[in-house]
């Protein structure tokens, strides 16, 4: 199964990896739009601070309370595990929408209460994808695909950072463009305003000088 797991991130589209600090009892909650017959795969360590010696250890008497909640229905929960320090979670969304992941540490003795370190992947892909892998005769096709994706990614990265050197170099004439447009403008309509100050000028001196005016 932790074969099947490791290939699955290997598999997914998008992968989150962070960590954050709470209190004893304290949930954190992030926010992850998924598309629907997604599957999400969580992996989690959480270490609890050791007055003593300034470092973050492993507790055995620490269990870590994981929910995911639909937004979009009600906050409906899909999942409510209390599990070790140590783990994942695993589910796959049943429709689009919003969903909030919460992550809680508690004592088994409902007393002690210290400050934790949680380090937190959360990786999302297809979930047919997924349950296509679980066929050990196709493992091997599946290694290859992933390494072909592996490099398509890769490419595609390459091809995105020179889209946006492009697009910036772009951007950056077509402002230097238009600023000179907008000053050739200007002079333009200087230069009319100028010359017709002058016509009227000469014409009043024209007449003038024939005793029109």
């Amino acid at each position: 199964m932790s074969k099947l797991l490791t290939l699955l991130f290997l598999l997914v589209g998008i992968t989150n990896a962070f960590h954050f600090y709470v209190d004893t009892d304290e949930t954190k909650c992030f926010y992850e739009e998924l598309p629907k017959d997604t599957i999400a795969v969580g992996k989690y360590e959480v270490y609890e601070l050791n007055l003593n010696t300034r470092e973050y250890e492993k507790v055995n008497n620490l269990k870590v309370e994981l929910t995911v909640e639909e937004l979009f229905h009600n906050n409906h929960k899909v999942v409510n595990q209390k599990n070790e320090p140590i783990g994942q979670l695993t589910f796959t969304s049943l429709d689009t929408g919003e969903h909030r992941f919460c992550l809680t540490p508690r004592h088994t003795d409902w007393s002690k209460r210290a400050r934790h370190r949680v380090f937190f992947d959360l990786a999302i892909g297809d979930a047919k994808s997924y349950v296509d892998s679980k066929k050990s005769s196709e493992f091997n096709e599946l290694t290859a695909r992933i390494n072909e994706l592996s490099k398509k990614l890769q490419h595609i990265r390459v091809e995105q950072d020179l889209f946006r050197e492009r697009e910036m170099i772009f951007r950056d004439q077509s402002e230097s463009t238009n600023s000179r447009a907008v000053k050739w403008t200007l002079f333009q309509v200087a230069v009319l305003v100028a010359t017709g100050v002058w016509q009227l000028s000469y014409l009043k001196g024209f007449f003038v000088k024939q005793k029109v005016v």
